[in-house]
Parts: structure tokens; C-alpha cells; sequence
């Protein structure tokens, strides 16, 4: 097990329901809809990649040190993907988009650093 991701998830499923719940009821009615769901859109791929931070921690110890990349990579594309798309809702900067890809490309890069470590293994 590699604490450091269990605890990094779970810090990020923590942000992923407090930015959630944020964006119903404080932004609802300030945000348009389209920039609203470009924020939940945001909070969706945050909760659902804490939970792989998690996971990833609790079996690293079995999957060596390309798990520990999956995790870096997971990380990294929470704030970049999530994070980007936050930044854009909250300010209307819509060049702040061309950041997401990148957080896009860290999640794919994660995951299949995943595979590879399950693989090898």
C-alpha cells in the first residue's frame, strides 16, 4: 500500500464533493448553464479519478513503481483537466480550455501506466 496516494484521493474526493456541491448551490443562477456544466463536468472526472488515486494506493505495494507513475499521472491530470475547467467556468477565460487536453492526456497516460504495472506483474 502507498499511503501517500490513499491520502491524496481522499483529499480529492473531499475537493470533488465541496466543488460539487459548490457548483449546486452557490453558482446556480450565476453561472449559464453552459458554463455550469463545464464546471460539474470538471467536479465528475476530479471525483472519479480520487477514487482511482485511492485504489492505486492500496495496491501498489503489489504493482512496483509503474503504479506509483499511474498515480503521479492521475494526479496531475486532476489539475490540469479539473482544475482548467474550473478556472474556465469561474472566470469566462475561454483560453483556459486549451489547458484541458493536456489534464486529458495525463489521465490517459495514467491509466495505461496502470495497465502496464498489472500486466508486468
Amino acid at each position: 500500500m502507498d499511503k501517500r496516494f490513499v491520502g491524496l484521493g481522499s483529499v480529492n474526493a473531499f475537493l470533488a464533493v465541496a466543488f460539487g456541491a459548490f457548483g449546486a448551490h452557490a453558482l446556480k443562477g450565476k453561472l449559464s448553464s453552459d458554463m455550469l456544466a463545464i464546471f460539474q463536468t470538471g467536479v465528475q472526472y476530479h471525483m472519479i479519478h480520487a477514487i482511482g488515486l485511492i485504489c492505486i494506493g492500496i495496491i501498489a505495494g503489489q504493482l512496483g513503481t509503474r503504479a506509483n507513475a499511474a498515480g503521479w499521472l492521475l494526479l496531475a491530470g486532476i489539475v490540469l483537466f479539473s482544475g482548467s475547467l474550473y478556472a474556465l467556468s469561474l472566470s469566462g477565460v475561454t483560453m483556459l480550455g486549451t489547458i484541458t487536453p493536456f489534464g486529458g492526456i495525463a489521465f490517459l497516460a495514467g491509466w495505461i501506466a496502470l495497465a502496464a504495472a498489472a500486466f508486468k506483474r
